[in-house]
């Protein structure tokens, strides 16, 4: 084993600047048994690493070569088998465990053991001994390690390295050294015992001349020893003088400390100083208000230009004084305390003061226009002067008053508002109240004298208005609602019903009203709507700049709805992330213009009744115009004041343009017709026409056209279903005349307008004219050759017998003499009689409207070609040869026809 080891030193380790400590021969357990050699090294460069190799001998020569290496630090456990009782098996645990039989149980010890001595000293004990006896676990003598020189290489401590190692090969400078020595003597190989006596002779007298040496060098040591003493004393003297220098120093640094102390106190007093003074240049700049600001808010001028805008700045500059952020301990000084107070009084003071003053501006410029309304009102009270008409003189242009000058003069004070709304609510909320009042009466009286004169305009220009007795008297129009009631109860005895129907209406078309009233109308109660939205605005535009409201606000936050109330889409606002301020202002704005404006909705609902009570056909024109001025409201702002106003009354409008198409069919439902004349075209028919050709003038290009398209929908359900009950009841004239003569009127009228959503109705109609057209000529033509036609009919019979047709005529009741004698019966002469007594029946029954005389005439004459050519196809077919034809012809048919048509 020791070959062997110094064989793998030679050849693997030293290569490697490695020394082998322990080796044992070991194979794989339960494997065919292949030897191979686990050997402990460490390297001789630190630092210092061990390592387990495996070595194996190589099968085609007898060297060793290095297969694979541990390094110690990974291993984990070493596991001996069993403590007690000797086994040649153990396992170590690297990354996984290795099961190994060692050829022998010593040179298993032997390496288990100095695995745990490279553990103690290298690892300082990571690795786990399991079931290894405790003998083999020693611990190293201490002084063995320390006794380790630093300078030589690493290995195992003490007594032990002569244990693990049994062989110590020689470096390359002792060989030298040895060779050298040797060489000097040539007998040392022959005469061992000369050579070591040599060896202590020399030793000897290398010994005698150190002893010499030393006893040479006495006299030097006590010399040295003599200098030593002398160095002492220096040192002492040194001592002394470092004392006193010390003493000195500390006296220095005292005084020192003493300086530093009194130059930390001026810094200290220093920087308080600096802190005071800007403490009270903070205090005196942001909280001293200047005797000129003082004095204006005291004694300022609020009438003129000038004075306001110096009592503007100095309501800033206080609100800035007032508003400044003190810092901590500012509010605990009694200066500052007084100056707040001071700025709280002259707050006070002046807020009074502005209070009082716009107080009186509302009331002088609220008693001078009221005052100018008084006049004007006296001048309408002189005897010989008709109020209504002179109201109609000084509002020939029906325009409303222009509050301009008053909201000029009011805005100079806008920013002084924004101070009291900022600084004392309550005096602006009361200044907002007064402003509200004084405005509502204001504005009621001007808005009523202006819809009193549109309803003037309005019955003053329509012959019905005159019917009513509402042109000349200013009493029968004082006061909108009693006005209405006393129009109401005085159109009762000459109209059957509030709501005109379509019967009603074309009465009223033919005797009273005219395109110029209605025309009228429009432009009145378009100058209305367009005279209310910019007072509205301007209005509302004033009180958001003067009382400093928010009025718009950004559409990111802003969701607009829409919601549908009687048909009429109005948009609805909901903001959502907007802050609740603009929320309340907004709302504060539609609830002041709502109290300054409350009687614009009740006017124009009135002037809305009566219009609709002087003709139905001007609920039309509203819906357009209201219809309109609503969706240009809303694009504006959804949630106006104005929007939701005209929303509501477009409402009104709606339902009123309902309720007129409800009444018109439920007159068309009721419709009664004379049963001892004609019927001719029914006058719902007729009234539909023009309701139609006048709601395609008014819509065009209107934004409600959905609104008409529904009611044509309704009105020519109800015109079909009354014309099919009319027709139905009708007595007089047949039910195919009824029903051709107005579905073709229908049809004319719907195609000369063109209405997009009655193109199904309008082929319906057609159709119906067609089938009734078709059902009255044969009808009314019934069989004009009576006798001949049942001769046929049997012909006709036999041949569906089976009876083949050239031998019909060997049949008794059908040979050729019965044929003869049948169409003898028919001569020319006979025909034409019997075609006059038609086209006079005819006649009697259309009317001479719809001029569809020649139309039937023309549709009979086809139908009576049509059944001769038949009788003629039939004697050609069932009667060959025989030479057997009718008593006139075609063309004595046509000239029949013609000259019937022409002598009437």
């Amino acid at each position: 084993m020791t070959a062997i080891k110094h064989a793998l030193q030679r050849d693997i380790f030293t290569p490697n600047d490695e020394r082998l400590l322990s080796i044992v021969n070991v194979c794989k357990a339960g494997k065919k048994k292949r030897n191979c050699f686990l050997c402990a090294t460490v390297t001789t460069e630190r630092p210092v690493q061990v390592n387990v190799v495996k070595v194996k001998k190589s099968d085609k020569g007898d060297f060793y070569k290095r297969q694979t290496a541990w390094a110690l630090r990974d291993l984990a456990v070493v596991d001996a088998k069993d403590a007690v009782k000797e086994s040649p098996e153990f396992d170590l645990h690297f990354d996984k465990v290795y099961k190994w039989v060692a050829s022998s149980t010593v040179e298993k010890n032997t390496f288990i053991s100095c695995i745990w001595k490279l553990n103690q000293r290298y690892l300082r004990k990571k690795i786990d001994f399991i079931n290894v006896s405790s003998q083999l676990l020693e611990e190293l003598p201490k002084v063995a390690e320390e006794s380790v020189p630093s300078g030589e290489n690493q290995s195992v401590a003490g007594g032990d390295e002569e244990a693990v190692d049994e062989y110590q090969e020689l470096n390359a400078r002792e060989e030298q050294d040895i060779e050298i020595m040797m060489e000097g003597c040539e007998y040392a190989i022959a005469n061992a015992e000369a050579f070591a006596e040599k060896l202590s002779r020399e030793l000897q007298v290398l010994d005698g001349a150190n002893i010499q040496s030393i006893m040479a060098s006495e006299k030097q040591v006590n010399i040295l020893m003599k200098l030593l003493d002398e160095a002492l004393k220096e040192v002492d003297q040194i001592e002394l003088k470092l004392s006193s220098y010390e003493e000195m120093l500390q006296s220095v640094k005292e005084q020192m400390d003493q300086i530093s102390e009194s130059n930390h106190l001026i810094h200290l007093s220093n920087t308080n100083n600096v802190k005071l003074l800007s403490e009270i240049e903070f205090l005196v700049n942001h909280m001293d208000l200047a005797k000129g600001h003082i004095k204006a808010l005291q004694e300022g001028d609020l009438t003129s230009s000038r004075g306001i805008e110096a009592c503007t700045n100095a309501a800033d500059a206080l609100l800035q004084c007032m508003n400044v952020a003190l810092r901590p301990g500012h509010d605990m000084l009694h200066a500052v305390k007084q100056q707040q107070q001071r700025f709280s009084d002259l707050r006070e003071q002046f807020a009074r003061r502005l209070a009082s003053h716009l107080n009186s501006v509302f009331v002088q410029q609220f008693t001078q226009t009221f005052l100018q309304l008084y006049n004007r009102s006296s001048y309408h009270s002189v005897p010989g002067h008709d109020q209504s008409s002179t109201l109609a003189q000084h509002s020939a242009e029906l325009t409303l008053p222009n509050h301009h000058p008053f909201h000029r003069d009011l805005l100079r004070y806008a920013k002084l508002m924004e101070w009291l709304k900022n600084t004392d609510y309550g005096k602006y909320e009361g200044l907002t109240k007064n402003y509200m009042d004084y405005l509502s009466r204001l504005y009621e009286r001007e808005i009523k004298d202006f819809f009193e004169v549109a309803k003037i305009k309005m019955t003053g220009t329509t012959r019905e208005g005159k019917k009513f007795g509402l042109h000349g008297s200013s009493g029968k129009l004082t006061g909108s609602t009693s006005s209405l009631n006393k129009l109401s109860v005085q159109s009762s005895g000459n109209r059957r019903s509030q709501s005109s129907s379509l019967l009603d209406m074309g009465n009223m078309s033919a005797s009273d009203l005219d395109v110029a009233d209605r025309t009228k109308f429009d432009k009145i109660f378009e100058q209305v709507l367009s005279e209310l939205e910019p007072l509205c605005l301007a209005e509302q535009d004033f009180i958001s700049k003067f009382f400093k409201l928010q009025q718009h606000q950004s559409t990111s936050g802003t969701t607009n709805e829409v919601e549908e109330v009687d048909g009429v889409a109005l948009s609805r606002s909901y903001t959502s992330g907007v802050p609740q301020t603009v929320s309340s202002e907004k709302d504060m704005i539609r609830q002041m213009m709502t109290k300054i404006f409350r009687c614009i909705e009740p006017e124009l609902n009135n002037l809305i009744a009566l219009g609709d009570k002087i003709d139905s056909f001007n609920s039309l024109y509203m819906l357009v115009k209201m219809s309109h001025h609503v969706w240009t409201a809303q694009n504006v702002d959804p949630a106006s004041f104005l929007s939701t106003t005209l929303g509501n009354v477009l409402v009104t409008v709606k339902r009123n343009f309902d309720k007129c198409i409800s009444n018109q069919m439920k007159q068309m439902d009721e419709v009664k017709i004379s049963k001892k004349s004609k019927v001719g075209i029914l006058p719902f028919v007729a009234e539909f026409e023009e309701f139609a050709a006048l709601a395609e003038s008014i819509f065009k290009n209107a934004e409600r056209r959905g609104d008409l398209d529904k009611a044509y929908i309704k009105l020519i359900r109800a015109v079909f279903d009354s014309v099919e009950k009319v027709a139905n009841e009708s007595q007089k004239t047949p039910r195919d005349v009824v029903m051709m003569e107005n579905f073709h009127h229908i049809f004319a009228t719907l195609s000369r307008l063109k209405i997009s959503c009655l193109e199904a109705e309008k082929k319906e109609a057609k159709q119906k004219y067609t089938d009734h057209l078709q059902s009255y000529v044969i009808y009314s033509l019934g069989q004009p050759l009576e006798k001949l036609n049942h001769f046929f009919e049997g012909v006709e019979a036999r041949v569906a017998q089976g009876i083949r047709e050239e031998e019909v005529s060997y049949q008794l009741a059908f040979n050729k003499q019965e044929l003869r004698k049948v169409i003898k019966e028919y001569p020319g002469k006979e025909v034409k009689k019997g075609l006059d007594n038609l086209y006079k029946k005819v006649d009697k029954h259309l009317c001479e409207e719809e001029n569809l005389l020649q139309v039937v005439w023309h549709s009979m004459q086809d139908e009576f070609i049509r059944q001769y050519k038949h009788f003629e196809g039939l004697i050609a077919r069932c009667y060959p040869g025989s030479g057997i034809t009718m008593e006139f012809t075609i063309q004595d048919i046509l000239d029949y026809c013609s000259s019937i048509a022409q002598s009437h």
